[in-house]
């Protein structure tokens, strides 16, 4: 725990934090005395402090905070008056704010009396000028004498040590787990589960009845309870099914919450409905965040990747507690990073999960072609996997590919018994639906959500299958050579399924003003979450240079050596019956955006002859529109 006990010069700070911190068998610390000699020199000469000065300082004391917190706590006492002088001092969830504030006759007083001190008297009108008082923390008025002000600070420190950091709602899979997760981090957290009779009872409860041991979670399904147990500002995070239930949950929560409390939207929400949700909930004081989730059940538990988007005040606020679930990249630093405003977190986990269908398409067909078309046995799939990961290809969906591939049921493959129906919860559509809303090329990702269209009507697919007979013609080809053009295949169609993804963040970025980082957003994908990949790691450095991918040089000398390959499998696979959606539209794709002049003019003259639609010339000055009247 740290106590940091601030104010204007002359309101007791000092004699306050020392008192405090032997009551509370903490060490106390004087924020003046980290000060260097020349910012002493200059308050005792009556010269305000500018920025130049006070940053470095409070910079210094930061470190300091990060060590006592870590060691067992202390008591500080510490102008900071600015807002964002205090941002930088926030490096722990674990901090309690105590303003003290009196009248400026008091203070003056007070300081009339003061012998010794460096800091000059006169410099009080310039930090009751700079002072900003926050929402949070608590005000003591510093009238009575100290042992009173310290025991009413004591009192409040003891009722808040009852009360829970951080609130989770919904206990599915994945809120169960982010809160084990946090609770594993010895913070203090509130659970919440509706209560349905006969269907969901004391759903929370129960997860502390299978996980003995965990003190530090307490359970609730009634709401009001839920909401009180929690400390000020209140820190709520929703893990229920995206759509209406938000919406609803969100108009429960609301009456039991006071301004300046924050909501975290966990789930798969579509971002407009997250960028309504969040003017909405502006109007009434509440800070609303959309964060996308990423790794499954395993990452929630273990550490996912986080996307939060909305109220910077409110990231601020949840950002100690998402640190200390999200994964860390390989430099130890959370996969967790603030996105942008509105619903920019939940656009950007709504992309992620596109490159996803994609990625988890690409290896549905290499694996298809290897199995029926090369006629191997799955355990040598899994071993040519294997040697893949070893080849710059490393990726989490291809390693958990391979252990399918392994899981045997009775002595036989386990994957040959599940049904051929793809599954999908609505992400993959958004994509494609905003990917047309905003004219963006997403031939594979696109596709990859049509192939689960296809997989679903398995019942036509049986039928047209008797009538047409089997078209595939398998056994004719040569093992490892092809192989070899498989693997580079594969790569190239990785690469230019995450250029389109990218490609749709940076359309809808510019046209929202969100300045979303590239950079940044492929280094929280690093670990945690589902697409994470040695080739995720080379985006961190790529993006630092260039927002498309597939125009830096890198990505062009590779997609220049895969080309080739890449057309070969897909002509095969086609000759032969084989259909490979994702890695067919990734090289009309490709190919599409490296020609220079298409044959979209006859298009363009086509709806001029039907339509009157017009035409610009690339003879004439751009922005000319012509109409000819193509009979006469």
């Amino acid at each position: 725990m740290i106590v940091i006990v601030y104010g204007v010069t002359g309101c007791g700070k000092s004699t306050v934090g020392a008192l405090l911190g032997r009551s509370l068998g903490l060490p106390f610390y004087d924020g003046d005395h980290f000060h260097p000699q020349t910012n002493k020199d200059k308050m005792n000469a009556g010269i305000p402090l500018t920025d130049e000065d006070r940053i470095p300082w409070l910079v210094n004391l930061s470190r300091h905070i990060a060590d006592w917190d870590k060691s067992g706590g202390a008591v500080l006492a510490c102008s900071a008056l600015n807002e964002k002088y205090r941002k930088l001092l926030m490096v722990s969830p674990n901090i309690h704010w105590v303003l003290l504030e009196g009248s400026k006759s008091l203070i003056q007083s007070r300081l009339r009396k003061r012998v010794g001190h460096f800091m000059n008297p006169a410099l009080l009108d310039s930090q009751l000028a700079t002072l900003q008082k926050p929402d949070y923390g608590w005000k003591i008025a510093i009238a009575k004498d100290p042992e009173k002000i310290v025991t009413e600070i004591v009192k409040k420190i003891r009722t808040l040590e009852n009360l829970s950091a951080f609130g989770i709602m919904g206990m599915g899979v994945m809120g169960k787990s982010l809160a084990l997760n946090l609770a594993d981090t010895q913070t203090k957290i509130s659970i919440f589960n509706r209560h349905v009779e006969g269907t969901e009872e004391k759903i929370a409860e129960k997860i502390l009845v299978d996980n003995p041991g965990y003190t530090d979670i307490k359970a609730y399904d009634d709401l009001q309870s839920f909401v009180s147990s929690l400390a000020t500002p209140r820190k709520i995070m929703l893990m229920i099914p995206a759509g209406p239930a938000v919406d609803e949950q969100i108009e429960l929560l609301v009456p039991l919450l006071d301004a300046g409390d924050v909501i975290v939207d966990g789930g798969n929400s579509f971002f407009k409905d997250t960028n309504r949700r969040a003017r909405l909930l502006e109007e009434k004081g509440i800070l609303f965040l959309g964060a996308g989730v990423s790794g499954g059940e395993e990452g929630a538990r273990r550490g996912p990747s986080i996307m939060p988007g909305g109220s910077r005040e409110g990231y601020e606020l949840v950002a100690p507690y998402l640190e200390k679930m999200a994964a860390k990249d390989y430099r130890g630093k959370p996969c967790l990073s603030y996105i942008g405003p509105e619903g920019a977190g939940h656009f950007v986990k709504m992309v992620h999960n596109s490159i996803e269908y994609a990625e988890m398409q690409a290896i549905a067909e290499v694996y298809f072609l290897m199995r029926y078309y090369l006629e191997l046995p799955a355990d040598r799939i899994a071993a040519i996997f294997e040697n893949w990961m070893g080849a710059n290809l490393s990726n989490y969906l291809l390693e958990i590919t391979i252990d399918i591939l392994k899981k045997k049921e009775d002595g036989s493959l386990l994957l040959d018994k599940i049904l051929d129906q793809a599954a999908q919860k609505g992400t993959g559509g958004w994509s494609v639906n905003i990917a047309l809303e905003y004219g963006v090329p997403y031939s594979g990702l696109a596709e990859a959500v049509m192939a689960r269209n296809i997989s679903s009507k398995k019942a036509v697919r049986m039928i047209a299958s008797g009538m047409y007979g089997s078209a595939q013609l398998t056994g004719i080809e040569e093992a490892e050579p092809f192989l070899d053009k498989l693997q580079a295949a594969y790569q190239a169609t990785r690469i230019i399924n995450h250029d389109a993804g990218f490609s749709l963040m940076l359309e809808v970025s510019e046209k929202n003003n969100w300045n979303l980082n590239f950079s940044e957003i492929a280094r929280i994908w690093t670990n945690g979450c589902i697409i994470r990949s040695v080739l995720m790691e080379e985006l961190v450095d790529i993006f630092k240079e260039s927002n498309r991918l597939i125009l830096h040089h890198e990505a062009v000398d590779a997609l220049k050596g895969y080309q080739n390959d890449l057309s070969y499998v897909v002509g095969q696979a086609l000759q032969h019956g084989f259909p490979v959606p994702v890695l067919s539209s990734s090289i009309n794709y490709f190919l599409g955006c490296i020609t220079g002049h298409s044959a979209a003019n006859l298009i363009q003259a086509q709806r001029d002859y039907f339509g009157a639609h017009r035409y610009q010339r690339s003879d004439k000055d751009p922005g000319v529109s012509f109409h000819t009247r193509w009979k006469e």
